[in-house]
């Protein structure tokens, strides 16, 4: 009688996002870290499910490539399950293949409101724009300013963090001088700057994806002497670790609201940053390999609920309300909108004595569900 083991259950988990190009370094790399990680902490699902991930590149907003690669994905690989995407016109476009196959879909970026919204299998494991936006005009206005110029990229996650931070500023007794939505192709912000300078607001509101321009727009904020005239920089993740170190002293003393810091303090986050350096020696700790980390998570709790079998309502009923300790501290997969619910953290950017820069948390915002909800 024969005693050979069964083979394991092999579920396929396809993973969408920019693995060449300019946005590698800042998010396709980190995604693939963020994965590995997880699963060298934790190992497969269970002894008889093994999880193979499928890596497809998209280097840029492109959301006809977006949908033809979750179709190919989905009709020809077989996947169970779809995550990644770090552009919100690309979650979009993929929506309609998740909601129509079924295909639970775990969102490692994508980070305007209204994505989890457009197929009821959607969870989101990075952040919303009014997450982050809101207690960073709250603390703006703790701060003491009172008026602010707002200048963000020109595409849904701008317009979300504009809306979001212009709501909440007004509503404290805030003044909005003016709000400025620069295309996503501008590599020169000098004009901008020097036109807000003019203006004299106490500070400058600032939304940029993280990479490339992020780079730019903070340099040329030095250069143009915005700092010296006293008008306060207020960013959300235009200091990620990614940039820190090759951002120097233009970064020092720059405050940003986020949901993880590779400087926070606990347990699990140490953890994580020691086995993610034992096997990626160069990697920088960010918010994307940590949205990465916990997206992998996610999966694993619809996986074994499922026990590897195509059941998508009962992968979204088993991740759904779930909460863990991560290595950004407390999360939970809200209920009702599948999206995270997590504290968002006032770092400012200090110089270690080694000479590192770092993302020092200097106030936590206590995680707010409806943060994350634009009316």
């Amino acid at each position: 009688m024969s005693t050979a083991p069964l083979m394991a259950e092999t579920v396929k988990v396809g993973v969408i996002g920019p693995f060449s190009g300019p946005f590698s370094g800042s998010f396709g790399e980190p995604f693939r870290q963020g994965v590995e990680t997880y699963v060298a902490m934790n190992g497969q699902p269970t002894d008889d499910i093994e999880v193979e991930f499928i890596y497809r590149d998209l280097q840029a907003p492109d959301p006809g490539r977006a949908r033809a690669l979750a179709q190919e994905l989905v009709a020809r690989d077989g996947v169970q399950y779809l995550a990644g995407f770090v552009f919100t016109p690309n979650a979009i476009a993929a929506a309609g293949i998740s909601a129509q196959a079924k295909i639970p879909t775990v969102i490692f970026n994508a980070s305007a409101s209204a994505v989890v919204s457009q197929s009821p299998y959607y969870v989101r494991t990075s952040n919303t724009l009014p997450q982050v936006s809101v207690p960073t005009a709250q603390n703006a206005l703790e701060k003491g300013y009172r008026t602010v110029v707002t200048a963000v990229s020109d595409y849904g996650p701008g317009v979300d963090a504009e809306t979001s931070f212009v709501k909440a500023f007004e509503a404290g007794g805030g003044e909005v001088l003016e709000t400025i939505r620069m295309p996503l192709s501008t590599t020169d912000f000098g004009p901008y700057l020097q036109s807000i300078q003019l203006q004299e607001p106490d500070a400058l509101f600032v939304f940029l994806p993280y990479g490339p321009p992020t780079y730019s727009f903070v340099n040329a904020y030095r250069n143009n002497g915005l700092d010296d005239a006293g008008i306060a920089f207020v960013g959300t993740s235009e200091t990620q670790e990614v940039d820190l170190q090759s951002l120097g002293e233009a970064a020092i003393g720059l405050e940003t609201g986020y949901f993880y810091s590779a400087a926070h303090e606990s347990p699990e986050n140490e953890a994580f940053k020691e086995k993610l350096a034992e096997l990626f020696p160069d990697a920088e700790p960010n918010p994307a390999t940590v949205s990465a980390f916990d997206g992998t998570h996610a999966l694993y709790e619809m996986i074994r609920a499922t026990e590897g079998q195509p059941d998508p309502d009962a992968a979204i009923a088993a991740i759904s309300g779930a909460s863990w300790e991560s290595p950004r501290g407390p999360i939970t997969i809200d209920a009702e909108t599948r999206d995270i619910i997590q504290n968002v953290y006032i770092r400012v950017v200090e110089q270690e004595e080694n000479g590192r820069l770092v993302n020092r948390e200097i106030k936590t915002y206590e995680a707010q569900p409806d943060y994350g909800v634009q009316d």
